[in-house]
């Protein structure tokens, strides 16, 4: 559908079936400016693990990246609804990529059990967006109910947020866990009251996209190290075999989320919370495939301190649980197809087995490369759906 540029448009519900809906150059310029957050994200879990920090350091990822993804998930499937693409929009959007700029400038010292920085980029993201719910409330009466739920429900979690800066050390895990389902159940009670009219093929496109800016995220991690390995004068034979296994690992990780369309799944689940709140797992486990990656070069080169075991266990971990999300979400346990239905968990079950194993890298490559093979085969000349 082609729209007007205008200084202003009353924001109205955009049509689930609006043909040629795609993502627009503000969304993508939004998931840029999140992914920065996610590879600082990404810098600490790696330093973390590396200095044996690994309970705080996989605890702190989990709180970070909440922060970031549940920030993105809530911009996106507003604009789903509601893109009027106006200059209110837009500025709005901006006061939503400040804060998540602020999130990521406040990743080092999370790390350091300091989160007020990255609260206030978070709360500053989501009160942009409470801004955004009011004049949907204001200006659209058929969604009016559903926009003030979200803009009252988004705003009184916020509160929680800031007050839980003040409360004990001994309450953080208690506290954060509260106003994690505090903040997933907002959208359950507020569409209730009316759903929203979301796109499936562009939600389905928004998050197959930041799939690959994450996964993207995974090679210029494993590239930078990569690099400061070859700079140390190491041997370059085995940094290229790991090159390989690496680049064979991502590449089989964008095979099997994007073989299928994502908008059939999204609309099989109630409402797509289930498809839209799982990618929680798919994004944190892609990004974190960077980091086992990163550890593997440490280790090859011997300038980690993480041991065989550790450096396999953070490849393989995450990497097995991107396989077992995406095949739960995005190809169904049920599929029609048998192979496909159970090559994920068989796929996920070699990858843990690699753990024991000093060339893990390797395993774990042709695992999901016979997994790849399953799918083409499993596939060949059936017909594919746009």
């Amino acid at each position: 559908m082609e729209r007007t540029r205008v200084w202003y448009r009353p924001m109205l519900a955009r049509g689930r079936a609006e043909e040629h809906r795609a993502s627009t150059p503000l969304e993508l310029l939004f998931d840029l400016c999140f992914v920065v957050a996610v590879s600082q994200a990404g810098v600490q879990l790696h330093h973390s693990l590396g200095e044996h920090e690994i309970a705080h350091g996989v605890g702190t990822y989990f709180v970070v990246f909440f922060a970031i993804w549940w920030g993105w998930v809530n911009f996106s499937w507003f604009a789903s609804a509601f893109d009027t693409d106006d200059v209110p929009y837009r500025v709005a959007t901006f006061v939503q990529i400040a804060g998540a700029l602020v999130v990521a400038a406040g990743v080092p010292a999370a790390w350091h059990e300091d989160l007020s920085i990255v609260v206030a980029g978070y709360v500053l993201m989501r009160l942009a967006l409470v801004a955004q719910w009011l004049r949907a409330a204001r200006q659209d009466e058929t969604y009016r109910a559903t926009a003030l739920r979200y803009g009252l429900g988004i705003t009184v979690v916020q509160v929680g947020w800031l007050l839980r800066l003040v409360v004990p050390g001994s309450w953080f895990a208690a506290s954060f866990l509260v106003l994690v389902v505090a903040e997933l159940l907002v959208p359950v009670w507020a569409e209730r009251a009316r759903a929203t009219s979301w796109h499936p093929r562009h939600i389905a496109e928004r998050y197959g996209l930041f799939t690959l800016i994450v996964l993207g995220e995974s090679v210029l991690a494993a590239t930078t190290a990569m690099e400061d390995a070859l700079s140390s004068g190491h041997e370059v034979g085995e940094l290229i075999a790991v090159a390989v296994a690496g680049l064979a690992i991502v590449c089989s990780m964008w095979w099997v989320y994007f073989d299928q369309p994502g908008h059939r799944r999204v609309l099989q689940f109630r409402r797509g919370y289930v498809w839209g709140f799982g990618h929680y797992l798919i994004f944190g486990s892609a990004a974190a495939v960077g980091v086992g990656l990163e550890l593997t070069i440490d280790h090859v080169t011997h300038t980690g301190h993480l041991g065989t075991t550790g450096t396999a266990l953070a490849l393989t971990v995450p990497v097995a649980l991107y396989v077992l999300s995406v095949w739960l979400l995005h190809v169904g346990p049920r599929n029609e197809c048998r192979p496909i239905a159970l090559g994920f968990p068989l796929a996920a079950v070699l990858v843990l087995a690699a753990s024991a194993t000093p060339i893990a890298v390797y395993l774990v490559a042709a695992a999901l490369v016979a997994l790849v093979v399953t799918i083409i085969v499993a596939t060949s000349g059936h017909p594919v759906e746009d």
